[in-house]
């Protein structure tokens, strides 16, 4: 069962009475299930540590035993601890901020590859219904306004029936400076095809999804 704050520091008074280390097994945990007991330890005034993995690795084999489990942890842990002090290393400010930049990186990487499988849906999808229109609109698939067109109006047949001067209008609320170019191109592109490929009617319902998807990880992506 997950400890409460009142837990954290109830503990983190003990450690401070007795003038001791918190020590924790991997580092990486400090940049999520760890930060809150580091954040407790720090304003109670305790020394924080943790055991590197290369360490932790060794002083389990040492121990009986091979499942992989919490309280065993804990044991090797704290036996490590008391009985080989050197093997810690202290959680500095550096640490921390190593571990917030960990934290934000590994955001950042999940929101960079979400983006590029929704992007290549799209696209693959744009290039089975209407070729000529994913030359036009593929590559500027991370602008706002070409996300809010696709979201608004998803189709081929939509966007003939929104005309020139709203699809102009549409872009440039969300931020097209080249509006007029961009709505010449895509009403070439709509021009040059004149069949309707089985499936198209399928994408109206798909592409406006996949364009709505885009948009918040585009936003928040560095």
């Amino acid at each position: 069962m997950p400890l409460s704050l009142e837990d954290f520091r109830r503990r983190a008074g003990e450690v401070t009475r007795r003038d001791a280390w918190i020590v924790e097994g991997n580092f990486s945990k400090l940049a999520s299930i760890g930060a809150l007991p580091l954040t407790v330890a720090r304003a109670a005034g305790c020394r924080v540590a943790y055991l590197p993995g290369p360490w932790m690795r060794r002083a389990a084999d040492l121990h009986p035993g091979e499942a992989k489990t919490i309280a065993r942890d804990a044991f090797v842990i704290a036996e490590t601890a008391r009985s080989l002090p050197h093997t810690l290393r202290a959680v500095d400010r550096d640490d921390e901020t190593l571990a917030e930049l960990t934290m934000l990186t590994g955001y950042d990487h999940d929101l960079a590859g979400e983006v590029n499988r929704t992007t290549n849906q799209l696209r693959g999808l744009l290039s089975r219904i209407y070729p000529s229109l994913e030359r036009v609109l593929g590559p500027r698939l991370a602008c706002p306004y070409v996300q809010a067109l696709l979201s608004s109006e998803g189709s081929p047949a939509r966007l003939k029936r929104l005309g020139r001067t709203r699809c102009e209008a549409l872009l440039k609320t969300h931020g097209s400076r080249k509006a007029r170019p961009l709505t010449a191109e895509i009403y070439q592109a709509l021009a040059e095809q004149t069949l309707a490929v089985p499936g198209t009617g399928a994408s109206a319902l798909i592409v406006p999804g996949l364009a709505a998807r885009l948009t918040g990880p585009c936003q928040f992506h560095a």
